[in-house]
């Protein structure tokens, strides 16, 4: 199957995501204009689409649900709900072993039948996400689970600009 072309895509207001795991950058396009980049963390365990991997998967997704909108920086995220805890290095101390998701959540659902979308590769139900993660943690290497993840400051100004609907490519 070939990968859809962004002109391929549905038209969105606004602009869209690339996400380069090789660079671990992500870029934000308004049309053919660069608008914005930063650093990212993507998987560990590299690329892939299979459930269960710990890999992050390639290939057109969208935005399907931006979640923590009003919350406070630093909010603690478990199953997409927000905890009432914000981050600290108290918190992290008493919890070492946590993935920690923070601040804001991007969801991402695939756009590619068989490759990102439905079965085992399903991107949504995967619970792949962009989501903040804690200052200590390494951008520019991949060391997620899976997710994709940025500085805070990054994802609130990408929450603002990216609402349901954006395309995001993966690559």
């Amino acid at each position: 199957m070939q990968t859809p072309r962004l002109a391929d895509l549905p038209p969105v207001e606004g602009g869209w995501m690339e996400i380069d795991t090789q660079a671990q950058r992500l870029r934000w396009w308004q049309g053919s204009e660069l608008k914005h980049e930063c650093a990212v963390s993507t998987g560990k365990a590299g690329v892939g689409q299979e459930e269960g991997s710990g890999r992050t998967p390639l290939g057109w997704h969208y935005v399907r649900a931006a979640i923590g909108d009003g919350l406070p920086e630093d909010a603690v995220f478990r199953g997409r709900r927000w905890t009432g805890e914000i981050y600290s290095a108290g918190l992290a101390a008493v919890f070492p072993e946590r993935d920690w998701i923070l601040t804001r959540i991007l969801w991402l659902c695939g756009l590619e039948r068989g490759i990102n979308r439905g079965g085992r590769v399903d991107s949504q139900r995967r619970y792949i996400y962009l989501h903040g993660t804690p200052p200590d943690q390494p951008m520019g290497v991949a060391v997620s689970h899976g997710c994709v993840r940025l500085r805070n400051a990054d994802l609130l100004w990408l929450f603002q600009q990216a609402p349901p609907g954006t395309p995001v490519w993966l690559h």
